[in-house]
């Protein structure tokens, strides 16, 4: 049966998953007592500019941005439920409201210094690994060649060498490995409902846990994208070289994006055939879920969509 997107996209936390559909994202954990608790919060950007959605290329940058701080901010809520007992364990002492309101307010406080870290620290790490790291490498080359296409090539090889590196040793993690089946539900969650099925355990559990829109498959056309202007990049300064790359992350991203929202939008055969190396990569990425995780997956998307009001708007039949 034909997809039809549902403008619903998700990610998978510990234990658990978020699901965000327009301006509102829900955050589903199994918690350590097996029940389901679910979070649902108003989505704010973090560059609140308005229109800035419809200008392509930009969007797509502070889309990326947005992602990376929900995100983080979805996973450190997630994490909560499974800290150590030893770090939970607090000194019960009743405090005044004054008191409490104040504790609070310093929790807050610390909580949005750690994710700026982390965002800021993640972003970091990425663009130093995957993008200056493989310049770097490929460089030493200039000591038996001066061909810069040759070492450009050499660059992209070790770019692409270096992140599916990463994506095969971070799956075969324990902990990660649970990540990328909760990963696996959203996908099923999402295809169950693009593909005019009703939101049922046995439906998702039989549906595809690869989805065009995917982050992983954002991640590999970045390689990519990054790779083509990297090739068109000519200068004999190796200062402007490095300089250049760093800048261009941006607008990498931002054409990532729009090819991700083409691709999670169009049937075109070319588009279908350019997106199967990123769809081929989520075999690594998402592991088959058990019933429990969907289940989780499912009471995410209910908190945020009315799957059967889509199923019956796009001409598909709902019997419960």
């Amino acid at each position: 049966m034909a997809q039809r997107s549902s403008n619903i996209g998700g990610q998978a936390v510990m234990e658990g998953i978020m699901m965000r559909h327009k301006d509102v994202y829900s955050i589903a954990v199994r918690k350590p007592d097996k029940e389901i608790e679910v979070k649902v919060e108003d989505y704010k950007s973090v560059i609140p500019i308005k229109g800035i959605n419809k200008i392509p290329i930009l969007r797509g940058v502070f889309n990326f941005i947005d992602s990376l701080v929900v995100g983080t901010k979805c996973l450190m809520y997630s994490a909560r439920f499974y800290e150590d007992e030893e770090d939970t364990k607090k000194e019960e002492k009743v405090l005044t409201a004054e008191e409490q309101e104040k504790a609070d307010a310093k929790e807050e406080k610390q909580y949005k210094i750690l994710m700026g870290v982390t965002v800021t620290f993640s972003i970091v790490i990425s663009v130093a690994l995957f993008m200056l790291l493989p310049y770097f490498v490929a460089n030493l080359l200039r000591h038996v060649t001066t061909a810069n296409w040759i070492i450009t090539i050499a660059e992209a090889v070790i770019r692409i060498a270096l992140f599916l590196t990463y994506m095969v040793l971070i799956s075969k993690m324990e902990d990660i490995q649970r990540v990328f089946m909760y990963h696996g539900a959203e996908h099923k969650c999402i295809n169950c409902i693009e593909h005019g099925m009703e939101l049922k355990v046995e439906n998702v559990m039989k549906s595809s846990r690869q989805h065009s829109r995917c982050g992983t498959s954002f991640l590999f056309i970045v390689m990519i994208v990054s790779i083509i202007f990297f090739f068109f990049i000519h200068t004999s300064s190796p200062v402007l070289r490095v300089v250049l790359r760093v800048l261009l992350v941006p607008v990498i991203a931002g054409v990532s994006y729009e090819f991700i929202r083409l691709a999670g939008r169009s049937d075109n055969v070319c588009v279908r055939w350019l997106s199967k190396p990123g769809l081929a990569l989520q075999k690594l990425t998402t592991q088959e879920p058990t019933e429990d995780m969907c289940e989780v997956a499912i009471a995410a998307v209910e908190a945020v969509f009315d799957w059967r009001e889509y199923l019956r708007e796009n001409g598909f039949e709902v019997t419960s």
